[in-house]
């Protein structure tokens, strides 16, 4: 089962890597002078090989977690805790492609100031839920 929980760390770690940068990109493509083609559809490709990226990392953190939540039966208020931000974080990244799609389609009416904002909520979830599994508050 070690095994299993380090290799959850590595795509857990690498999964919300993508998710900090992605929103970076974002923020960039909000900024982008209108008329810049060149320069919009290169950030449009970054965004899109990043998020099919990390959605591949994605898939084998979750995969592992519930290999690790079934193995070892963990009980009790910081699990369900933890899982709540685990749902929280698919659910951000689910934001993250809805997003990405509104920006290509030039149907994206967010500032860069929102996309900055909206950079923090994974850093937000991602310090909760490490206090969950190392603190276990409850």
């Amino acid at each position: 089962m070690l095994w299993v929980k380090a290799f959850h760390i590595v795509f857990v770690a690498s999964w919300f890597a993508g998710l900090f940068y992605l929103p970076r990109i974002y923020v960039n493509l909000a900024m982008v002078t209108p008329g810049s083609v060149a320069e919009r559809e290169r950030l449009l490709l970054m965004a899109r090989k990043l998020l099919r990226f990390t959605t591949m990392l994605a898939v084998p953190a979750v995969g592992l977690g519930l290999w690790l939540w079934l193995g070892y039966g963990f009980a009790g208020g910081w699990l369900h805790a933890k899982l709540a931000v685990v749902a929280l974080v698919v659910v951000y990244h689910g934001v993250c492609a809805r997003l990405l799609q509104q920006l290509a389609a030039d149907d994206c009416r967010h500032s860069h100031r929102w996309f900055r904002w909206f950079n923090e909520i994974p850093v937000l979830l991602l310090i909760v839920a490490v206090v969950l599994v190392v603190v276990k508050p409850f």
